[in-house]
């Protein structure tokens, strides 16, 4: 494992999801989400994009919808991926990003209905997961 992963020698690893190559290609084409959604429901990244979207045009409980289900579909990848529930995601492994990305959108959503302790607890998961996540996705 690279030394830019390795922050906290007595802690966990990093970890690291595999890429979605498929997903992304099909992302930067400019296939919509929604489609994606279809093919590749297990994708955090594509329900991040959903959720991103359906915030930026006003529909919050739907972003809450699509971010929820990010993070659960992300949560299961990073289990697959060997994370006990603590230690570094790393926002600066691309294929992390849409687990990251899924989570900040779930605690942007939960505020904006006054989820505030929802809110306050994926804040937390954020910077567990890595410090510098939330400022690259604000």
């Amino acid at each position: 494992m690279s030394d830019e992963f390795r922050k906290n020698l007595l802690g966990p690893d990093p970890t690291l999801l595999p890429e979605e190559p498929e997903v992304v290609e099909r992302l930067a084409a400019g296939d919509e989400a929604l489609d994606l959604a279809a093919a590749h429901p297990t994708s955090s990244l594509v329900w991040a994009v959903l959720a991103d979207e359906a915030y930026a045009e006003g529909r919050t409980i739907e972003s809450y919808a699509f971010a929820r289900t990010g993070y659960h579909r992300g949560l299961d990848a990073l289990r697959r991926s060997g994370w006990r529930g603590t230690g570094p995601v790393p926002y600066s492994h691309e294929p992390n990003r849409g687990f990251l990305r899924a989570l900040y959108a779930l605690g942007r959503a939960a505020a904006s209905i006054g989820e505030m302790d929802e809110a306050e607890r994926v804040a937390a998961l954020l910077r567990d997961s890595d410090p510098e996540a939330s400022a690259q996705l604000s």
